[in-house]
């Protein structure tokens, strides 16, 4: 354990009280310190200057690449670097804290030792010092009784050692002239004078001398000693009575006979007589002529007869100290002396008189004296066998040389088996109206267990006994009530075994029944001996020890302290527990013997003597306290000591219970205070404190104390709490009120608690006004004010807590003068809710109507209490609550529930860890329960429902009412208009027992129906009644809808709608106007129609399915309409109809919307000539959508600029001509109505400009597509010419600037000749005509229109055949068509490659056209667009026309009109 750390008030305060020397020699080791110290600091900063001075002299550190970060990656990193910095500037300061303490400690340590070798060389130093002889302990005066030991002791000191003697009035004490008599010790500078068996004559005035050469010294006590009541005061010899001097002759008395051992039975009668002999010496005295009359005065006048009793439980056991007892004339004991004899008669003998009896005759030259022994016999026979005695009960057998016993037998035997009777019969806490009576159990042991007693009584002056208890009590004690004030009773005591009842007991003395104050004031101030202790209670301990408490003598007269006397249970043998009295009520009894059964008494004694015994407490077994151990037999220490005021002269002190009560309620704290200085921890309170405030009294202003407080429930005193730290005896002027102090928590629960405190002791200069509180997390000192305006009571709701967090709380109270000092910081608590945790339940009693309030605890100990409170005020015995608990429920009920009851009410189960609740019983809440209680209590027929209709489908109204319960023995009747109705025709009128409901119903009702509706009804003693009322616009609607129904019953009769039009939207977003039908058959004919117009479907409906739909797939604004559906045939016609507009229609879009919200995908960046495009697929889409676009959260309106749109499964919003302000973040927003869904695309950075550079690139390639060369038609793609006639092959180009055209025969260039004319007529129209074509002709032409954007290659196949031949059949080839293409230094060639074509196209020679490629950001699982083809009407089912794959890469998908020609590139070279 480290040692404790002394603090600077501390060692001034060391410093001051030591020598000049001590003073010298501490300031130079504190000097030689400091300088170490300081030495150590100056090398410490000059080593880390030096390496500072190393560090920055190292060239700066360069970050390599491979560990450069990223912006996010940068974040990261100083993130973490923060918390971790934070953690170890946490554990810096720990250690710097630790270092401080260790500091502190090992300082202490050294001037610890400084002063304890300071100490000894200081004794060493004193002890050369010549001292006379001086006492520091003197003699104490002692009053004590006859026959009792006393103990005289001092301390003395002086250089030399002095020599102490002893005196007894001037007179020395020397041990040798009295063997046994005194004893002088003289142990560690102690001397004693130990006196034993004190008489009268010892009553003297005791001095103890000491003497060395330097002088002497005395210390004087008085010793007094006394004799018991009932002697007198007057006599020198304590127990001899006073002598006369009438005859001044000596006198030799002796015993002519002695009485025998004799045994006697319960109820019967013991005589014994003693005559004896004496003799005078005075010559005036004649025996032979005077004897009887001398006998006679000599019995009266010179001998006194005195009879001891010795108790039983003594004799047996050998080892019991024998107390005289001096027997009196009574009608228990009847005693003469006369004729030269003396007769004892003991009329009536009980166990009680069972003893050793002894006569002691006194003259002034001595006594005579002769025992013998009482046997008193129960139920037992003692049996005489010659000269053999057997004693049954004491399981004894005995042989008599000459038989010393008599046997008396005048009483008759009680009934065989039975026990003996009980003994010592005694009254204690005697008070008005009841008596406890406490008893000894018989002393047999063969006979039966006893299973019980019966207390009697009987009223002084009558002999009528009244039996107390009708059964058996089985402990020896028992509180007899029912007794009248004023009036003198007796009790007795029968035993009860299987055997049958023993014998009454002796009766006990008279008591009368008194107040407890009034009977101390008649008492007075009449010295003597202290009542009897009250009640003893010994609870388990530990193993060997036993904890015990009584109630204090109720009669304390100056009284010194108490004893304790202990036995085993089945021995008849006491045993002190204590040497010297203790002054509390509460003892623990040690070095009992582990598992062995024992009980215990208690004495009070004072100047006058000793009480007689208290009566026994209960057996109890030592056994360790709750069968738990030590730990849990005593509370565990208070805590949390805090001074709460102080004026200079006093302090106040608070501190908070302890956590564990041991199992036992914690009932008494003592508390020890010392001046910091000192190691001496003094007592504050011998009386036990029970509230966890005390001022402590008597301190000096300017003192440092300390204050340590132990807690004591039944178990005993626990361990006292850690020493509180150093606080000032000052007193308090500040203005500001003190700290609030016993901070507690109720009501913890996840994320809220109620925290709850008691006012400041000291408040200041002005009234306390409020209370802040602050809170903060378990191991913070950031503490929050939770409330800014301050709370007059003393409690506040917490609530904002975090599940699991522990919290800690402090409060500040507030007075007109300013905030004043803090509470101490509470112990943390953690929000979290008890498994099993149940609230508080308002209700109301069924049977009896009380309103309560009741809670069922998770858990409860043993000791365990419900303490409900009422705006956390703890409710005491009011007359307005009843408390009431039976296992784990407390029920709180009111008497007299009002508006005072309103409040909120709290209930906390002590023992437990922390469970509690609270309600907030609210006006409301109360009326409903009074209602309901005063129909408890005054019984009437409940009602589920009052009286009310029903409109029943043929048109029948329906008047019911329905009870919570009915009986078979209730009546009931209608009353309309003030007439009763009975059942007949038009009415029907019922009732069902088991569900309550009592009806009458109607068949035609029309408006003479209206009026007022009543229905009485009477089950046993309980009665109610209901009313409608029927009139005006409510008859009207209840009317209304009578003939409705009576329509729909006859509509029903044929085919009929059950549900009317109602919209549907499907996954795939299709309108679905649905209907079901009922009551058709198969010629039952179905048709829809809208705005009047019939629509016709592929599919016919199927009525005999029980429902119809109509498709809208598609659904937009053209759809808005009237749609009406017609059912009828042979038996009828019915019809639904559906408005589609307003409301309807936008909840259609709004359904529409929900799905496709859903659906929609991610914004997809796709760029075209025209601009960029965000677009968005969803499983539908339509213009009537709430769907808005944003820029950097502004609203874009379609423009020229900004173009919005969409198809039917896609919306986009196109920027045209994008540049810079374009760039940011864009939002598409479609709502449903109740959820709004966003897709978002950031256009900046990166994406923007590899976007940029697409549209830029596809912009110059559409210009190229729409300027390149081209051939629009005219050319076919095979030719077959007889010979010898004229071929014209013409076609029209186009291209800007103007294309060149080149003809080929055979990828040979044809040369305008006469033969074949090639010609470009407009820079529009090319041909190429071959006159009187031969076979030679024949071959593969192919025109080539170019310019500088590109061009086209087309082919011909031209077939020549001679007259009269067959046409040969053309061979068609692939058609191929040249590939666009832009000059490549004005368009960069695109990232993505275009898609493959079949057929592998080289490049061209001059220049290349690209095709239009689409740069997304999104991945390749991107939905492709779908075919916008519409889909035909009202579920017209026609296949989707799929969109034909672009085997070109022609943007735009141009194709020429002419059927596919054979294409071919690249141009072949010019010849």
């Amino acid at each position: 354990m480290a040692p404790k750390v002394i603090p600077w008030y501390k060692r001034k305060c060391v410093c001051q009280v030591q020598t000049d020397y001590a003073f010298q020699h501490s300031k130079r080791v504190l000097r030689q310190q400091r300088a170490e110290r300081k030495s150590n600091s100056n090398v410490c900063v000059c080593q880390e200057k030096a390496q500072a001075t190393e560090a920055m002299a190292e060239p700066a550190y360069i970050i390599p690449a491979f560990r450069q970060r990223s912006s996010e990656e940068t974040e990261e990193y100083q993130r973490v670097a923060t918390k971790v910095g934070k953690g170890l500037a946490v554990i810096q300061e720990e250690l710097h804290r630790m270092r401080i303490v260790t500091k502190a400690q090992v300082e202490s340590l050294e001037i610890q030792r400084e002063a304890r070798s300071m100490r000894k060389r200081r004794v060493d130093l004193l002890d050369d010092i010549p001292k006379m002889p001086d006492f520091l302990v003197a003699l104490r005066p002692h009053t004590v009784w006859e026959k009792t030991p006393v103990k005289l002791f001092c301390t003395v000191e002086g250089n030399p050692r002095p020599i102490v003697k002893w005196y007894k009035g001037g007179v020395p004490v020397d041990p040798l002239n009295a063997p046994g008599k005194y004893k002088i010790e003289n142990k560690y500078g102690v001397h004693g004078l130990i006196i034993s068996r004190c008489m009268v004559s010892d009553t003297a005035e005791y001095s103890a001398v000491a003497t060395n050469q330097h002088g002497t010294a005395t210390s004087k006590a008085t010793i007094i000693v006394k004799r018991p009541q009932g002697f007198s005061e007057s006599s020198h010899l304590g127990l001899v009575p006073h002598l006369t001097d009438i005859h001044p002759s000596k006198l030799e008395v002796s015993l002519l006979d002695r009485f025998r051992v004799s045994f006697g039975v319960e109820g019967a009668s013991s005589p014994w007589c003693v005559p004896w002999w004496w003799c005078p010496t005075s010559p005036t005295s004649h025996p032979s002529s005077s004897g009887t009359e001398t006998v006679r005065r000599g019995c009266s006048d010179l001998c006194f007869v005195i009879f001891f009793f010795f108790f039983l439980t003594l004799l047996l056991f050998f080892s019991a100290i024998f107390v005289d007892k001096l027997l009196k004339n009574s009608k228990l004991v009847e005693m003469a002396v006369g004729g030269g004899s003396a007769r004892l008669t003991l009329p009536h003998l009980a166990k009680d008189d069972e003893g050793l009896y002894t006569i002691r005759i006194f003259t002034k030259d001595g006594t005579a004296e002769h025992s013998a022994y009482l046997f008193v016999s129960g139920t037992e026979t003692i049996v005489i066998i010659g000269k053999s005695v057997f004693f049954p009960s004491l399981n004894i057998f005995k042989i008599f040389k000459n038989p010393p016993f008599s046997w008396s037998t005048d009483a008759a035997p009680s009934v065989a088996g039975a026990p003996g009777a009980p003994m010592s019969v005694k009254a204690y806490d005697v008070n008005q109206d009841y008596v406890l009576v406490a008893w000894k159990p018989p002393n047999t042991v063969n006979e039966a267990p006893i299973t019980g007693y019966f207390v009697d009584r009987c009223e002084a002056g009558s002999d009528t006994w009244v039996q107390c208890n009708d059964s058996p009590v089985k402990v020896c004690k028992y509180p007899a009530h029912g007794l009248s004030v004023g009036h003198s009773y007796h009790f007795r005591v029968r035993a009860v075994n299987s055997a049958g009842i023993s014998r009454a007991s002796r009766k006990s003395d008279k008591v009368t029944t008194l107040d407890p104050a009034e009977s101390e004031r008649l008492q007075g101030t009449e010295e003597g001996v202290p009542s009897a202790p009250g009640q003893v209670v010994a609870t388990r301990n530990t193993k060997s020890s036993v904890f015990v408490q009584w109630q204090a003598s109720k009669h304390a007269k100056n009284i010194m302290g108490y004893y304790i006397d202990a036995r085993v249970v089945g021995s008849k043998e006491w045993f002190p527990c204590n040497h010297k009295p203790f002054r509390h009520t509460r003892f623990v009894v040690h070095g009992l013997v582990p598992g062995e059964t024992y009980v215990f008494r208690v004495q009070a004694v004072n100047v006058y003597g000793l009480s007689e015994e208290s009566q026994e407490s209960s057996p109890i077994a030592v056994e360790p306290a709750l069968g738990g151990g030590v730990e849990f037999a005593t509370p565990t220490a208070p805590y949390g000591i805090s001074l709460l005021s102080s004026d200079g002269s006093s302090m106040t002190v608070g501190w908070k219970s302890p956590k564990h009560c041991g199992g036992s309620k914690v009932n008494a704290y003592y508390i020890d205070h010392r001046n910091a200085d000192t190691l001496v921890w003094k007592e504050v309170n011998l009386a036990p404190i029970t509230e966890r405030v005390y001022t402590v009294q008597n301190l000096t202003e300017g003192t440092f104390y300390e204050f340590k407080v132990q807690a004591a429930n039944m178990a005993g005193v626990g361990l006292p709490s850690d020493p509180s730290a150093p606080m000032k005896c000052e007193k308090w002027t500040f203005d500001e009120p003190g700290p609030a102090h016993d901070l507690t928590f109720s009501e913890v629960r996840a994320n809220s608690l109620v925290l709850l405190w008691k006012a400041p002791v000291y408040a200041g200069a002005s009234v306390v006004s409020g209370y802040f509180v602050d809170m903060a997390k378990k191991g913070s000192s950031d503490f929050v004010t939770l409330n800014q305006e301050t709370v007059s009571h003393r409690y506040l709701q917490v609530t904002g807590l975090e599940e699991g967090q522990s919290y800690v709380f402090r409060v500040r109270a507030v007075n007109d003068n300013g905030v004043g000092k803090p509470s101490l910081v509470s112990e943390p608590v953690c929000a979290r809710v008890l498994p099993g945790t149940k609230e508080i339940m308002a209700g109301v009693d069924e049977e009896t109507g009380d309103v309560f309030l009741s809670l069922e605890a998770c858990e409860v100990a043993e000791t365990s209490t419900f303490e409900w409170s009422k705006n956390y005020k703890l409710i005491g015995d009011c007359p307005r609550v009843q408390v009431t608990a039976k296992g784990r429920t407390s029920k709180l009920t009111f008497t007299n529930p009002d508006k005072d009851d309103l409040g909120r009410y709290s209930v906390v189960v002590t023992d437990t860890d922390g469970v509690s609740a609270s309600h907030t019983l609210t006006e409301d809440a109360l009326n409903t329960m009074l209602e309901l209680s005063h129909a408890i209590r005054h019984p009437i027929v409940p009602l589920k429902h009052g009286l009310n209709y029903e409109v029943l489908e043929k048109g029948h109204v329906r008047f019911w009412v329905q009870a919570v319960k009915l009986s078979s023995s209730v009546n009931y009747r209608f009353i309309v208009n003030d007439k009763e109705v009975a059942a007949g025709e038009g009415y029907k009128i019922s009732h069902d027992v088991g569900t309550g409901i009592i009806q009458m119903t109607v068949e035609q009702f029309t408006r003479a129906n209206e009026g007022t509706y009543t229905v009485q009804i009477n089950d046993g003693k309980a009665k109610t009644q209901s009313s409608l009322v029927l009139v005006g616009d409510v008859f009207k609607v209840a009317l209304r809808e009578a003939e409705f129904q009576r329509k729909e019953h006859i509509r029903k009769q044929g085919p009929h709608f059950s549900e009317y039009l109602y919209f549907t939207v499907t996954e795939d977003c299709t309108v679905l106007l649905t209907c079901k039908v009922a009551n058709v058959k198969k010629e039952t004919t179905f048709h829809w129609y809208k705005e009047e117009d019939e629509i016709v479907l592929e599919t016919p409906p199927n009525v005999l399915s029980g429902a119809c739909a109509l498709p809208v797939p598609l659904f937009s604004r053209k759809d808005q309409g009237v749609y009406k559906a017609v059912l009828g045939d042979d038996r009828g016609k019915d019809t639904s109809v559906i408005d589609i507009s307003g409301k309807v229609f936008d909840d259609i879009i709004n359904a529409l919307a929900q799905i496709a919200g859903a659906s929609a995908s991610d914004l997809v960046l796709q760029c075209t000539p025209e601009g960029i495009r965000l677009q968005c697929y969803m499983s539908y889409y339509t213009e009537e959508m709430k769907t808005v676009w944003k820029h950097k959260e502004s609203k874009i309106a379609s423009s020229e600029k900004m173009r919005i749109g969409g198809t039917a499964e896609m919306a986009w919003m196109q920027i045209c001509d994008p540049t810079d302000k374009e760039k940011g973040n864009y939002t598409m927003e479609i709502s449903d109505g109740v959820k709004t869904h966003i897709r978002t695309f950031d256009l900046s950075g990166q994406a923007y400009t590899e976007a940029y550079e697409e549209y830029l690139r596809l912009k110059a390639a559409a210009f190229a597509e729409k300027n390149r060369g081209r051939v629009l038609g005219g050319l076919p793609d095979v030719v077959t010419i007889m010979e010898h006639k004229s071929l014209s092959l013409t076609c029209t180009v186009c291209g800007e600037p103007t294309p060149e055209v080149t003809w080929f025969k055979n990828e040979q260039e044809v040369i305008s000749n006469e033969h074949t004319r090639v010609t470009f007529d407009g820079g529009k129209f090319a041909s190429m005509v071959i006159n009187q074509v031969t076979p030679e002709d024949s071959g593969k032409y192919s025109i080539n229109v170019r310019n500088k954007y590109g061009g086209e290659f087309v082919e011909i196949t031209v077939s020549v055949y001679k007259h009269g031949e067959k046409i040969p059949e053309p061979k068609l080839g692939q058609p191929k068509m040249a590939t666009p293409c832009v000059t490549p230094a004005a368009t960069p060639a695109p990232k993505s490659p275009a898609p493959p074509s079949k057929t592998p196209t080289p490049a061209p020679s001059k220049s290349q056209t690209p095709a239009p490629s689409t740069k997304t950001p999104t991945p390749a699982s991107t939905p492709a667009p779908k075919s916008p083809t519409p889909t035909p009407r009202f579920g017209a089912q026609a296949p989707k026309s799929p969109t034909p794959t672009q085997k070109s890469p022609t943007p735009g998908g141009m194709k020429s009109p002419t059927p596919s020609r054979f294409m071919k590139s690249p141009t072949p070279p010019r010849k």
